[in-house]
């Protein structure tokens, strides 16, 4: 298959890497890296991500996070001490994203127009200077004051809500915890699916997943997920999980993180290149098999979430080998629908299916 006309990446905290990283992601990757080399024990490893990149290599559309914590060697300073602090996290985020639109930068995707607009406008152009399309996500719910907020955040812009992330939180059990939705949680999910925010059921705990699908009747992704019966954690889905996703029209979202990839690799100590980008594949085959078709699985890399070069694929040097991804696709047997679909169409179509 060519160079897709188009990528979408479902999951990437640009913000975040922006204000809390510092980093000016309008550069190339390799300026970016060059800059930050003179500081030592700032960064983990070498960035990957820019916007720059992305416009060069036709990643077209992202949902962007609002990611309510702060990047520190130690867990118990990053997360916010207070649910004011975590608000306003969110809020100048989310104003770093507009400062961009305005200027035509960046795209802001709201709605069905908008959608249908900005990928019409990128499939019939081949100069690669349109503006990318954003979709802003809230990664954790800390960033929420009350469940209630739920609209205000809405009219703010926000179009996904993903209620954990590492750790318990007041509205549910994250990754790494075991627990269900708290009272205040339980709120929360009836007020997303009230106003219209799709939930993205990414790091949720087992039992504060069931019990957020049981009470949400809406739109459902997971934005950044690999398999749980190929890479033993609960980070991955289960068997049963994507069963049960499929069934509720669900996208999942290939996640780049090493250690979400192949099992007994670990972080901070197993070697990069044993990892290649191929073996994400591996997590979307199982998918299909069990889902019967391809219509269910996209890209949700997750680059430079926290991590760098050092946990990412070792045949990925910047996001924009995203478009060596199709080609592998394509040499595991994979159709060019096939292809076409897990680069950018499925999510398409599941935004088109969700504001129709």
């Amino acid at each position: 298959m060519s160079q897709p006309r188009l990528i979408f990446d479902a999951h990437l905290d640009m913000a975040w890497n922006a204000l809390d990283w510092n980093r000016n992601l309008e550069l190339p990757v390799a300026e970016i890296r060059q800059f930050e080399s003179q500081f030592d024990g700032i960064i983990p490893g070498e960035n990957t991500v820019s916007w720059y990149e992305m416009k060069r290599s036709r990643i077209g559309m992202s949902i962007c996070t609002l990611l309510p914590r702060l990047h520190r060697k130690h867990r118990p300073l990053s997360h916010f001490q207070s649910p004011e602090a975590a608000y306003a996290t969110c809020v100048g985020q989310m104003t770093y994203y507009r400062a961009l639109a305005k200027r035509g930068y960046l795209r802001e995707i709201r709605n069905l127009v908008d959608l249908e607009d900005h990928v019409g406008n990128w499939l019939s152009s081949t100069d690669g200077v349109l503006p990318i399309g954003y979709i802003v996500s809230m990664e954790g719910a800390t960033g929420f004051l009350q469940p209630e907020q739920a609209g205000e955040w809405y009219d703010a812009g926000l179009r996904l809500v993903g209620p954990a992330h590492y750790g318990p939180n007041r509205y549910c059990h994250g990754t790494a915890s075991e627990g269900g939705l708290s009272a205040d949680g339980r709120r929360l999910i009836e007020e997303m699916d009230r106003v219209g925010l799709i939930l993205d059921v990414t790091h949720l705990a087992d039992q504060s997943m069931a019990e957020a699908l049981d009470l949400y009747g809406g739109p459902v992704i997971a934005s950044h997920h690999n398999c749980r019966a190929l890479v033993p954690a609960d980070r991955q889905l289960t068997d049963d999980q994507i069963r049960q996703l499929v069934k509720r029209d669900t996208v999942i979202g290939a996640a780049f993180d090493n250690w979400m990839i192949k099992p007994g690799w670990v972080i901070g100590q197993s070697d990069p290149a044993t990892i290649k980008m191929a073996d994400i594949i591996d997590h979307i085959d199982h998918i299909c098999q069990l889902a019967g078709s391809s219509k269910h699985c996209g890209i949700g890399t997750d680059l430079d979430g926290g991590y760098g070069k050092e946990q990412s694929p070792s045949d990925l040097d910047t996001i924009a080998d995203l478009t060596r991804f199709a080609e592998l696709l394509s040499e595991r047997g994979y159709s060019d629908d096939d292809v076409e679909g897990i680069m950018y169409r499925n999510y398409i179509d599941f935004f088109r299916r969700a504001w129709s």
